[in-house]
């Protein structure tokens, strides 16, 4: 081994690695499929504020998956030596949706089976998964779930108060309760009968009630 031979690279012999047909098919292919992965995540987008910064964080994914096996499936050298790059990633972005994380998988193995070469696998496996959460995703409760903020002045109040609401709504489960010198706060989750809330309006026209406020509930309560 000459001097020239340590200091040789072997950078320009992994340029042909790849194809550049296989690379321009894999990376329109992923767009694709990251696009329709980006359309579904919209549509059964069920949170309370809908980010389209993670929306296309789901393109990128793909595409960035796709690249990466790519990459990997062409040299063995570079599969180890990315296996331990990526060991040392840590995300602390924390996913408040439980629905987001399989959005998130979704993308990674879209663009792993894609750049692996099983294309059909790729597209028909998207298809399905698509339809199957616009199915199961946009189904509604028939009962909707809200919480009700309640004020009174006093017991007698906040008794005749919660007995009108019980009486209207399909359930009513108190949540918590908090009592000052002059003043009972009431936080209830009531799931309604139909979309009229005219009974709000009833409960603030009672004796001895503040204010009532009616806010709408994802399942998340925070006492």
């Amino acid at each position: 081994m000459s001097f020239q031979d340590i200091f040789k690279s072997s950078f320009l012999e992994n340029i042909a690695s790849v194809s550049l047909l296989d690379m321009a098919l894999s990376m329109v292919l992923a767009f694709a499929i990251g696009m329709f992965i980006f359309l579904i995540y919209k549509k059964t987008f069920a949170g309370v504020m809908y980010s389209s910064s993670f929306g296309v964080t789901l393109v990128a994914l793909t595409m960035i998956s796709t690249l990466v096996i790519l990459a990997v499936t062409s040299n063995i050298v570079l599969s180890l030596g990315m296996v331990g790059a990526l060991s040392i990633v840590r995300f602390r972005t924390a996913i408040k949706e439980p629905l987001d994380i399989a959005f998130l998988f979704w993308s990674i193995a879209a663009g792993i089976v894609l750049a692996a070469g099983m294309i059909p696998l790729a597209v028909f496996g998207s298809v399905i998964i698509g339809v199957i959460l616009l199915v199961f995703a946009n189904q509604k409760s028939h009962a909707n779930p809200y919480i009700v903020v309640l004020r009174c002045t006093n017991h007698e109040s906040e008794a005749a108060a919660i007995a009108f609401l019980s009486a209207q709504a399909q359930r009513c489960v108190v949540k918590s309760k908090t009592v000052q010198a002059d003043e009972v706060e009431i936080n209830a989750e009531v799931r309604m009968r139909s979309d009229n809330t005219d009974f709000v309006n009833a409960i603030a026209q009672m004796d001895g009630v503040r204010s009532v406020v009616l806010v709408s509930y994802n399942g998340d309560y925070m006492g």
